[in-house]
């Protein structure tokens, strides 16, 4: 939540700062078949929260406490009525107010659990971080059409990360690292990837980051799952938004087609990734993959998920070795190459949505 400092009356004003993460968002707070028969814990944005799926099929996340004697509203069950408490029985319903107390008549009017705004939309459930301004939504949750598309097939899963949430982002704004981290699945030429044609734009909430490698060897995993002649024509399409990324990469035939068409053909790869905060130094990478196989649909996709897996297993193992490190060396200074431009981009835009305006109180 957005805090505001007011300086004491004859002090000087206290400087503005920063809050933990950019309010008034959607963030990802599960995929939509995490939600099933039993509440599921996770901390969103430092809060500790409860999600659930109501009896009509409804989501809902209360504050991860019951009000009588504190303990985790994950450890209860679900009920026709909604989420009773695992300790004494009490039962909330999906607004956090409770509708029974086993043993007596009388609710107290203060049994009370905070609620959160939650939609699923896609198959994906958002939850609203917003402002004391602005609590309630003030726009609609992002759609992602590709998860209702016939021509698509995905799955997806979550990562925890023991690294913050910006790290996340900048190894999926820049790709560079595909041809040294991922050899053995989406990586190629290491030198065509360093080289390979880049544009960057950007506006006040959003990245693009469009890279084309032209007549490249095909990777083992687009080799795996398509029928290529030979070399190709690659392209990654990044887009980065506050809470999450869109990542459309593929390839056709080399010289088949233009890779820059709407409706291009060929192999397609369509990633979303919900990058949500748990704390300033920890995360949840929510992703989905999905593909057009051409044949043998269910086999391509397994093979495509399966290198999927490898591919994200490998960047977890870079990026929480790099926060390590960084904790190590403190402030040590970084420098800046040509493949960073989206990143620092995307960094940008985060550090000034985070910044609260001072409130002096009047004289």
């Amino acid at each position: 939540m957005t805090v505001s400092i007011v300086s004491d009356r004859g002090q000087s004003p206290v400087a503005p700062t920063l809050a933990a993460f950019p309010v008034n968002q959607w963030y990802v707070a599960a995929l939509a078949w995490e939600l099933k028969d039993k509440p599921l814990a996770r901390t969103l944005l430092g809060n500790p929260i409860v999600l659930f799926r109501c009896a009509d099929g409804s989501v809902a996340a209360l504050q991860d406490r019951c009000c009588h004697r504190a303990l985790p509203l994950s450890n209860g069950t679900l009920e026709q009525g909604g989420l009773r408490c695992g300790y004494h029985g009490l039962l909330f319903n999906a607004q956090g107010k409770c509708i029974e107390v086993p043993g007596q008549e009388r609710v107290p009017g203060k049994a009370l659990v905070p609620a959160y705004v939650l939609r699923e939309q896609d198959q994906i459930v958002w939850i609203w971080h917003g402002s004391e301004a602005n609590p309630q939504p003030t726009c609609e949750p992002p759609s992602y059409a590709v998860h209702n598309d016939e021509q698509y097939l995905f799955e997806g899963d979550v990562y925890h990360y023991d690294a913050p949430y910006q790290l996340i982002h900048d190894n999926l704004l820049d790709l560079s690292h595909l041809g040294y981290v991922h050899l053995r699945t989406i990586g190629g030429n290491a030198r065509i990837h360093m080289h390979a044609e880049m544009k960057v734009d950007s506006d006040e909430t959003s990245v693009t980051v469009v890279r084309h490698m032209l007549d490249s060897v095909p990777p083992p995993t687009y080799t795996a799952a398509y029928p290529f002649t030979g070399n190709v024509d690659r392209w990654q399409e990044i887009e980065f938004h506050i809470s999450h990324l869109l990542i459309w990469t593929g390839a056709v035939d080399a010289g088949s087609e233009p890779i820059d068409a709407p409706e291009r053909g060929g192999f397609h790869m369509r990633g979303f990734h919900g990058v949500t905060p748990e704390t300033e130094t920890t995360s949840h990478y929510f992703w989905t993959m999905a593909t057009n196989p051409p044949t043998n649909a269910q086999d391509v996709k397994a093979k495509v998920i399966e290198q999927t897996v490898l591919t994200f297993d490998e960047d977890k193992v870079v990026i929480e070795a790099q926060y390590r490190n960084m904790r190590q060396f403190g402030q040590a200074p970084t420098v800046d190459i040509h493949v960073d431009v989206g990143a620092n981009r995307a960094r940008r835009i985060i550090e000034r949505l985070r910044s609260v305006d001072q409130v002096v109180s009047p004289e």
